[in-house]
């Protein structure tokens, strides 16, 4: 079995493991405490925090350890807007943050305050005037700004260093994911707040990382508690803590050469999916990107069935596509980018994975995907090239009742039938699968026919396309 979901959680890196194990040994009681097993644990516990502090690049005294990488997004913008309430209540986050960043948003939101969401370009990447955009135009003050430091679904790298810079202008602090980037490297910029995630990096999971720069207001809005600078509060799991940081370590120390190796694997997988497969958008910045991850998505394709093929012929892989979700709503990443979500396959290597494996993959794909398409009733052939037209004349305008009937069923008729219309007659597609609102639209921009807008129907909404080719 191929395992190509690193970007979810990576397989344990050996370090960690033999970290974890001796941590159980020794680091087993309660840091806090004088006695000899006391010490020896607060040893453990202070040579982790200094480990992980350099990878992070900042003080040991600004970093905690967290139950979770979740919790350390959630605990850093709680405190930091708290800190901040007199400064303002508003907060600025770019639309393809990682879930727990837009859930806390959610809350910030329900709670009284305003919420911004920086557009982003069809490579998921941030503009940074549209950062400073959205700094300058926020109704009320700042308390916190946040962007990850590299997008979990595609890849993209954000410019967080000139985003920090905005940001210091401003006088807005600002918060960075950095979960998916850290163990490739320190993140860049004068950021204010940082939080990261073992099991992204190959430590065990159940360890976050939480650093808050010296000078930046914060108040833990949590009950008070004497461990962890009062930010993260209950007994600290010491052994999990010692494999994060030595692994952590021992990522860095490799990371190099590793990345190196992964991005040249990436790159084949980047150059052959579309000569192999037909449709298919490569999305991501195909060159500020992370290393061993890259996403593309399959025209015709179920994402669910898909990624149960792809299982079958032994790959682990994720989908951002709204069928593999228990919302049955396209990612979120996808949805701001406007790409196609449809048939949406993200692979992110592990460190060693072999060039085999990666070869393996490309040659079993084409089949998968094509075995899917058959059995959608996908069509064969490109539409422009169905044939004559039927007789009599054909209709100006046809309209396709897909209501009822999941992505990409809706795109799939509309292909069957996009050439029983003359060269600038209309098909209007009725559907009320929320993924539709994005994949008509890039099939439009795929197929090289006109998307003219949406308008609300009986049930659903109704898609216009204007034939054009």
């Amino acid at each position: 079995m191929s395992y190509f979901d690193a970007a979810s959680s990576a397989p344990l890196h050996p370090v960690a493991r033999q970290a974890l194990l001796a941590a159980l040994d020794e680091g087993w009681a309660d840091p806090s405490r004088l006695y000899r097993e006391g010490r020896r644990a607060r040893l453990l516990l202070d040579a982790a925090r200094e480990a992980a502090a350099e990878a992070v690049g900042c003080r040991p005294d600004e970093l905690v350890f967290t139950p979770s990488g979740t919790r350390a997004v959630h605990d850093g913008i709680a405190g930091a807007l708290a800190g901040r309430r007199r400064a303002g209540r508003h907060l600025i986050v770019s639309a393809v943050e990682h879930s727990s960043v837009l859930h806390a948003a959610a809350a910030h939101e329900a709670d009284g305050g305003t919420v911004t969401e920086v557009p982003v370009d069809r490579t998921g990447r941030v503009a940074p005037d549209a950062y400073a955009a959205a700094l300058r135009e926020a109704p009320g003050g700042v308390a916190l700004a946040c962007l990850q430091s590299a997008n979990h679904e595609v890849g993209t790298v954000q410019p967080v260093a000139e985003a920090a810079e905005e940001c210091a202008a401003a006088d807005v602090p600002l918060l960075v994911d950095a979960a998916q980037s850290l163990g490739w490297g320190p993140t860049e910029g004068n950021w204010s707040l940082l939080t990261a995630s073992a099991h992204k990096w190959g430590g065990p999971a159940g360890v976050g990382l939480l650093a808050v720069r010296k000078g930046v207001r914060f108040r833990t809005v949590r009950p008070a508690d004497e461990r962890e600078s009062g930010r993260s509060p209950g007994f600290e799991n010491l052994p999990a803590i010692v494999a994060a940081a030595a692994s952590l370590r021992a990522v860095r120390a490799e990371g190099a050469a590793e990345a190196e190796r992964l991005r040249g694997l990436v790159e084949r997988i980047r150059a052959r999916v579309p000569e192999l497969v037909p449709d298919v958008e490569v999305v991501g910045d195909p060159e500020r990107r992370l290393p061993h991850l890259v996403t593309f998505s399959c025209l015709y394709v179920d994402g669910e069935a898909l990624l149960h093929e792809l299982d079958r012929a032994e790959f682990s892989v994720s989908s951002g596509s709204s069928c593999t979700s228990s919302t049955l709503t396209p990612s979120h990443v996808l949805r701001a980018m406007g790409v196609l979500s449809e048939g949406n396959v993200r692979v992110s290597l592990p460190r060693g994975t072999a060039g085999a494996d990666v070869d393996r993959f490309l040659e079993a794909l084409p089949g998968v995907v094509a075995g899917v398409r058959e059995r959608l009733g996908a069509p064969k052939r490109p539409e422009a090239a169905a044939g004559p037209a039927p007789e009599p004349e054909p209709e100006p305008e046809l309209v396709v009742d897909s209501l009822g009937k999941r992505c990409p069923i809706p795109v799939i008729e509309l292909a069957k039938v996009i050439g029983e219309v003359p060269v600038g007659g209309v098909v209007t597609v009725l559907a009320d699968d929320e993924a539709a609102r994005l994949d008509i639209p890039a099939w439009c921009e795929m197929r090289g026919q006109t998307y003219e807008g949406e308008r609300p129907a009986d049930r659903g909404v109704a898609y216009r396309v204007r034939r054009r080719a």
